[in-house]
């Protein structure tokens, strides 16, 4: 794995979420500590940063990458606890912005052993935090067929979940499914209609990855309390990879932005909206530069809110 790492969408999501260079800030997704280097470099000496990963391999890649920087503060955890984690950090400072840059990092995918690549041979794991929880071999090993077609479907929006997931449960019935390549030819032979340009076992090994990690869940968390952390007029950044993540997020601003999800017609006074964002911005993508030189960026979406109250 090089360390020359290319965060996406690095300066769009810094210049987006910096709005005062004395303020405290969260990268709640520290991965390579590709932004939080950037933010860094933004911030003076009064500046405060706390990164925040599920991976603990990734703290000690910030240990390396930002060198004993006074103003930065790493902490193991999920940014679904984002509360609890900045009143633990020991700074005491208003967040002027939280970033969350969505996904598998670049060494999650890249390391075979991390077990997330269809691409790469290794140990079915796909957890971020390899420390704790069911591995995905251990979910595939106990889950049943009707919740593991659930998964592929709603998931991994795979057409075919009933056809892959009754495969599986039929290999794994000869023998434990352990490693990604065996998991991958699996889904390759029992595939019936492969899209154009795209592995056969995409789909399937989102949605494992996704329930394995209670992705959308801690999304939907860690958005609610990173409203809760920030000061009036603090920026929220988030750069999604895939639809299901996008929408968590475009329909929790637009919540926010118009006080509740209210029906169409109800009666409200606008004095008794509770509007805590506003959008700041259209959605941004990267550009055709970006993506010839890292193509892991074509998918990404970057929205931006801004608190109100």
């Amino acid at each position: 794995m090089s360390d020359e790492h290319e965060s996406v969408l690095l300066t769009e999501a810094v210049d987006a979420l910096i709005t005062d260079s004395n303020a405290c800030y969260i990268d709640g997704t520290l991965g390579c500590a590709g932004h939080s280097r950037h933010v860094l470099k933004r911030l003076s000496s009064q500046g405060r940063l706390l990164g925040i990963d599920k991976d603990p391999d990734a703290m000690i890649r910030a240990e390396r990458y930002l060198d004993g920087d006074i103003r930065f503060v790493g902490i193991s955890g999920s940014f679904s606890q984002l509360q609890q984690l900045y009143q633990s950090s020991g700074f005491s400072a208003p967040v002027a912005g939280v970033l969350l840059d969505l996904g598998v990092s670049s060494p999650q995918l890249d390391l075979a052993e991390r077990g997330f690549s269809f691409l790469r041979d290794g140990p079915l794991d796909m957890r971020m935090n390899n420390r704790a929880g069911l591995s995905a071999a251990q979910w595939i090993a106990q889950v049943s067929e009707a919740e593991l077609i659930d998964v592929l479907r709603t998931y991994g929006e795979e057409r075919f979940a009933k056809h892959l997931a009754r495969a599986i449960v039929r290999a794994r019935v000869k023998v434990p499914i352990t490693r990604t390549g065996q998991l991958a030819e699996i889904i390759k032979e029992a595939h019936p209609r492969w899209e154009l340009h795209k592995h056969p076992a995409t789909r399937a090994f989102q949605a494992i990855r996704i329930v394995v990690n209670d992705e959308l869940d801690d999304l939907r968390q860690g958005l609610q309390q990173a409203l809760e952390v920030l000061m009036p007029g603090g920026r929220l950044v988030v750069i999604s990879f895939h639809s299901l993540e996008d929408r968590i997020v475009k329909q929790f601003i637009q919540q926010q932005a118009t006080g509740g999800d209210w029906p169409k017609g109800f009666p409200i006074q606008e004095s008794q909206l509770k509007k805590r964002l506003k959008k700041v911005g259209p959605a941004v993508k990267a550009s055709a530069a970006e993506v010839g030189r890292n193509p892991r960026a074509r998918s990404a979406i970057m929205r931006v809110a801004e608190k109100i109250m």
